[in-house]
């Protein structure tokens, strides 16, 4: 079958460990489910992997991707959940210590076809395009559990999303738009700031700009670059949710901040398979169109993996099948 695979490990040119071409046929094995795709999203772990994290050499190569929507050998119109637990695991699959995604352990979605177990399928709705389908399962899943979750915010709450632009980013200044919260958003890039504002955000700034007042929550995949200014950021009682480092880890901590003001730091990582259904179905009722930078066919997947790697990204970039 025709896949998107690392064929090895580059941690300095990672498209240059990227092949598309012919990878075997998923694996049958007793509780897993074939599914053959429609779509799939690429993501900012993808590259990761051409880097070798997460990826060791014994495992290569292997088919990447996290995101995917398809059909079943029954007919059955489905999105695919990634985060796979261990055998035997029971409860919420994010606390499995053994947990895998889908491109780690198990190949991923940007192929004709994956095998995962059944219990990851979640049914796709009927009114939900398969290019917004695919978007789901990582970036948009990750932010819903950011958002409501892990935030401990009520509607008319105000919350500041960092980095607008990135996958997880705009989908959470939309899911809070359309959940009823005061989105406040910040990039470097103007043009990043505008399109903020088209998706719902109420009000956009400079990345480390002072903010009119503090805020009830902070939702940040940054890291070190805005460490500080989250906190700064909070009113007392209020609560930062991380859930990424894409700039490394803070150097300070800011303990007396967040003692003093009684701050909570909570980290958050990916969502459950029921966190996946609730979405796609917040997804369709509130009439929410994610952010989709670009589509591109699976024979042309390079072409999408230079985008997801290129400065300008806004949004999730689909491979079609």
């Amino acid at each position: 079958m025709l896949a998107a695979y690392a064929a090895r490990a580059s941690s300095d040119d990672p498209l240059s460990a990227l092949e598309v071409g012919e990878q075997p046929e998923p694996q049958e094995r007793p509780g897993w489910v074939t599914v053959t795709l429609r779509t799939s999203g690429l993501n900012h772990h993808d590259l990761w992997s051409l880097k070798g994290v997460g990826l060791p050499p014994e495992r290569l190569p292997m088919v990447l991707g996290c995101d995917g929507a398809g059909v079943t050998p029954d007919g059955d119109e489905v999105i695919v959940h990634a985060v796979v637990a261990s055998e035997g695991w029971r409860g919420d699959e994010t606390l499995d210590p053994r947990r895998t995604l889908l491109s780690e352990l198990h190949p991923g979605t940007i192929a004709e076809r994956v095998a995962v177990p059944a219990h990851n399928l979640v049914p796709k709705p009927a009114e939900l395009p398969w290019e917004h389908a695919a978007c789901l399962s990582t970036a948009w899943l990750t932010a819903y559990r950011m958002l409501f979750t892990n935030a401990g915010v009520q509607p008319g709450a105000t919350v500041l999303v960092q980095g607008a632009g990135g996958g997880v980013a705009t989908a959470l200044v939309q899911l809070g738009a359309a959940a009823g919260l005061r989105v406040w958003a910040t990039s470097r890039d103007e043009a990043k700031r505008q399109k903020a504002l088209e998706l719902g955000a109420a009000e956009v700034f400079e990345s480390g700009a002072r903010l009119p007042h503090r805020v009830d929550a902070v939702l940040d995949t940054v890291g070190a670059a805005v460490w500080r200014h989250s906190i700064k950021s909070l009113e007392a009682g209020g609560t930062l949710v991380t859930a990424g480092a894409t700039t490394g880890d803070p150097q300070r901590t800011e303990l007396a901040d967040i003692f003093f003001r009684q701050l909570r730091v909570v980290g958050s990582t990916m969502g459950n398979r029921v966190e996946l259904e609730r979405l796609a179905r917040f997804v369709v009722d509130r009439r929410i169109e994610p952010a989709v930078d670009g589509t591109t066919p699976l024979p042309q997947a390079r072409r999408g993996f230079e985008r997801l790697a290129g400065a300008d990204l806004f949004g999730k970039v689909i491979i079609t099948h």
